[in-house]
């Protein structure tokens, strides 16, 4: 267990399940263009969205596509750093290996979002599996640096470049 308390595991945990939903979204524009014609409709954060929200409006579908997608990786990312925010990367790529497994094998098929994985295209699953594995590495490797930073870029210390007229509050 790592030193930090748990609302800053927490936090770290958040930033870095953000941080690493960008790259792995990013890891899935790409990864979806290669897919034959065929399998080339949208991807489960939209499947997803669309079947639990049912938006209005296409705008509205896109952006709470987003929205909810980054919300999630936020939250797994959370899970990921709750008992300790120093992840090691092959920690964060399992975590990711199983978010994928939890969420298309379980949750999701069971409430009726989406089919299970098995009956999804194989390419489609490669995809996603690949995208959840950048997720975990990346999740991983930002919390690492956000542990980091609370030793050095945002440890207490004199503070020196605010003007001599503001003074420091603590509680």
């Amino acid at each position: 267990m790592s030193r930090e308390p748990l609302s800053s595991r927490l936090l770290i945990g958040a930033i870095a399940g953000f941080v690493a939903t960008a790259a792995m979204t990013a890891a899935m524009r790409r990864m979806h263009g290669l897919l034959p014609p065929a399998e080339r409709y949208p991807l489960p954060p939209r499947e997803i969205t669309e079947t639990i929200f049912a938006p209005a409006s296409e705008a509205g579908a896109e952006d709470l596509s987003l929205a909810a997608h980054f919300a999630f990786g936020a939250a797994a990312g959370a899970l990921l750093t709750a008992t300790d925010a120093d992840v090691p990367v092959r920690r964060g790529i399992v975590g990711g290996l199983a978010l994928w497994t939890a969420s298309y094998f379980g949750w999701v098929p069971a409430v009726g979002i989406l089919t299970p994985a098995h009956r999804h295209p194989l390419r489609r699953n490669a995809l996603m599996v690949a995208a959840h594995l950048v997720w975990g590495a990346v999740a991983a490797l930002t919390a690492q640096e956000l542990v980091h930073s609370r030793d050095s870029v945002v440890k207490d210390g004199p503070l020196r470049d605010r003007p001599a007229t503001v003074r420091r509050r603590r509680a």
